[in-house]
């Protein structure tokens, strides 16, 4: 079993002269939930090789964080990242787009990336995304044309949250609005508290808080998935 992690190539933070890249929990408390369910992960990004971190999430006092970050195995695949174009999608089971506020000005518009989701989710696996993630989810449209977002049950970091840490001016649109406009219904808890939404094979999450609960649902679901396929064959 395996999943595909999708993280940014892009490190500027706008115009503000700071750094971004990924957010490190939202990438290392899902891999802990897959790995303790012996589910192998995979890492992406829209220029493939080595992707930057948001400086702001590197807390290694998180005892996760820590075994994720000096795990050798991770670090080799986070310098040797894929890129969308060679990826074989008919080897995972799912996808999770990390957030950070970097994917916000690269996951939306590359078209290898969405192929990507769709191929995946079309073919019976399951798409997660969490915090800023669900930018790679606005424009991944299905074979009858429409959004795989719409009409769907999702979570994403929120307008207050944005407000909360003043990027509302920096980051390119607001990802709450943008996914309302898209068709899905935005669910929004309060700042900084986990909020994980199901719906069907996607699982959506609001913020960093919601790392931990989302790894286990998306853990959970990729077993299930590979259950049916077992018994189908």
């Amino acid at each position: 079993m395996k999943v595909l992690f999708v993280i940014t190539s892009h490190s500027d933070l706008g115009n503000t002269n700071r750094k971004t890249g990924y957010y490190l929990s939202e990438a290392a408390h899902p891999w802990k939930k897959l790995q303790e369910r012996g589910i192998e992960i995979d890492f992406v990004s829209p220029k493939g090789g080595p992707c930057p971190l948001d400086p702001a999430s590197y807390d290694l006092t998180d005892p996760i964080n820590r075994e994720f970050w000096e795990d050798t195995e991770v670090q080799k695949k986070l310098k040797n990242t894929l890129a969308p174009g060679g990826v074989d999608t008919n080897i995972f089971e799912g996808i999770h787009y990390v957030g950070g506020h970097g994917a916000c000005f690269d996951f939306p518009s590359n078209i290898p990336l969405l192929q990507l989701g769709a191929r995946i989710y079309e073919h019976g696996g399951v798409v997660s995304a969490i915090c800023h993630g669900p930018s790679g989810l606005l424009n991944i449209k299905l074979m009858g044309g429409t959004y795989l977002i719409q009409g769907k049950n999702v979570a994403c970091f929120t307008n207050s949250e944005e407000e909360a840490v003043g990027l509302v001016k920096t980051i390119p649109f607001s990802l709450q609005d943008c996914m309302k406009e898209r068709g899905a219904y935005v669910h929004v808890k309060p700042n900084w508290t986990s909020n994980v939404q199901i719906d069907g094979r996607l699982v959506t999450g609001q913020n960093p808080q919601s790392s931990t609960e989302l790894g286990d649902k998306l853990g959970d679901l990729v077993l299930e998935i590979q259950a049916r396929r077992i018994v189908s064959q």
